[in-house]
């Protein structure tokens, strides 16, 4: 008896057939991501975590079935199914976290990266790809030093940078190193100092939502060295920016080495507009830099910038299979210190495409625009009566509460509008209460929108 045909292998996404394969693939995903996004109808799902998840188990029903159903049908599905069950960014109000919506450019060039599949471990997984992202960071690090000597590491976003900023001050110093950082500070800081073994992290307190020169000076003075200071260029919460020239001198008076999470303000250095408030930014030993926040990168985008090459030094790591010496010495580039991963996806493409396609000025009239669009949405209550400010945004981050309330109401008033599927805002504390925040990062978002919003909540919020 004759065996069955045994049937072909699916097609591959690279090689020479695998557009081919994919572009009726592709349109059948933007179709989903239409429907599902007509489905949806606004910038949430509506029902909550429990109505999500029933829509969710209804549409993969069996997940691993005994029998494939195709290719079309399995995107169709599943696209569908979760954009209907997205929170969109680019959806004018979706508004609560540094979410950005990714350009479109982005994902496309995040689309080839995907099918050419590069590692960034070795240089024979990932020739082209390695060199561009050797260029890309080599000209960011540049762009935000002033230094042909700078150089940075492509992360996963910001917590990984911190991170290794923080490794790195640990290899300089010793582990008895301790790290200052303002409670205002991402919560990857403290939690980095503990995951390296280093001594607990000293939270210094900014009851002004900035971190004060002179109580980093108090605290330097009676602290036991050696010491790493964290400062923030754009905090989670208001999107505040700490005075980075004082905070440096008082660095370079107690000899404490200082690094600066600029995940979120970091590219108003390519803005001339507000590059200035970024002014001591170059002073510091390490950056944090994310560009899956003001850089509208799909995740992951995040950077660690350096002043000197010298500085990366201690990553530098060797395995035969990757980097074997005679390799090196032969030319191949050794990729394996340019991060504490192995697997790596080329994440610098699609930064460099963006790049290319906006340009300098491209990049500063999108930092421009929602710069502007806070300050109009600021405007707008700080005018209303039944609305309280709690001051002009610094980046792009407003908060704001309803009033007369309290912050039990406010919390409510938030989670009935993600039930609801109506607006996505965030909350944050501040001088002792809670507030709405909203992250404005969608270029898009116009005039009519905040207005929108504001009268979304104004209806919200009436007795």
């Amino acid at each position: 008896m004759t065996a069955p045909t045994p049937p072909p292998a699916p097609p591959l996404a690279g090689g020479r057939h695998g557009g081919d394969a994919l572009r009726p693939l592709l349109d059948t995903v933007l179709t989903a991501l239409r429907t599902g996004a007509e489905e949806r109808g606004g910038p949430l799902p509506a029902g909550g975590p429990d109505t999500v998840a029933a829509r969710v188990a209804a549409a993969l029903g069996d997940v691993l079935p005994e029998h494939g159903r195709g290719d079309h049908e399995a995107l169709r599905t599943l696209v569908h199914t979760l954009a209907a069950g997205a929170a969109d960014p680019a959806h004018p109000l979706c508004a609560a976290h540094l979410h950005c919506p990714p350009l479109a450019v982005a994902a496309a060039a995040d689309l080839a990266a995907s099918c050419l599949n590069p590692s960034l471990d070795s240089w024979d997984q990932a020739p082209a790809a390695s060199a561009i992202e050797a260029h890309l960071t080599s000209t960011l690090a540049a762009e935000l030093y002033g230094t042909s000597r700078a150089d940075a590491l492509l992360t996963t976003g910001g917590t990984e940078a911190n991170q290794l900023a923080l490794l790195l001050a640990r290899e300089r110093h010793g582990p008895r190193l301790t790290v200052l950082h303002g409670a205002n500070a991402h919560h990857s800081v403290p939690r980095s100092a503990w995951l390296l073994g280093l001594p607990p992290a000293v939270a210094l307190p900014t009851p002004t939502g900035v971190l004060d020169p002179a109580t980093l000076a108090e605290a330097l003075a009676t602290t036991p060295g050696p010491h790493l200071v964290t400062a923030t260029a754009g905090t989670t919460d208001a999107g505040l920016i700490d005075p980075l020239t004082p905070l440096a001198d008082v660095c370079d008076q107690h000899r404490a080495d200082l690094h600066i999470d600029a995940a979120y303000g970091g590219t108003l250095a390519l803005s001339p507009r507000h590059r200035h408030r970024l002014d001591g930014l170059t002073r510091a030993r390490s950056l944090t830099l994310d560009l899956h926040k003001l850089g509208w990168q799909p995740v992951a985008a995040g950077l660690l910038a350096v002043p000197d090459r010298d500085l990366l030094a201690p990553l530098a790591h060797q395995a035969d299979y990757l980097n074997a010496t005679d390799d090196t010495e032969a030319g191949l580039p050794d990729l394996l210190g340019r991060s504490l991963r192995t697997t790596r996806r080329p994440d610098a493409f699609k930064i460099a495409v963006s790049l290319r396609s906006l340009g300098r000025d491209g990049l500063a009239h999108l930092i421009d625009l929602t710069c502007t669009a806070a300050h109009r949405l600021a405007e707008l209550l700080d005018a209303h009566p039944r609305f309280e400010l709690h001051a002009p945004p610094t980046l792009t981050t407003v908060l704001f509460r309803p009033t007369p309330t309290d912050d039990g109401h406010l919390a409510t008033l938030r989670r009935t509008l993600l039930h609801d599927g109506t607006a996505v805002l965030g909350r944050a504390t501040a001088d002792g209460r809670l507030w709405l925040k909203a992250t404005l990062l969608n270029p898009h978002t116009t005039a009519q929108d905040l207005d929108t919003l504001v009268a979304l909540l104004e209806g919200r919020t009436r007795p």
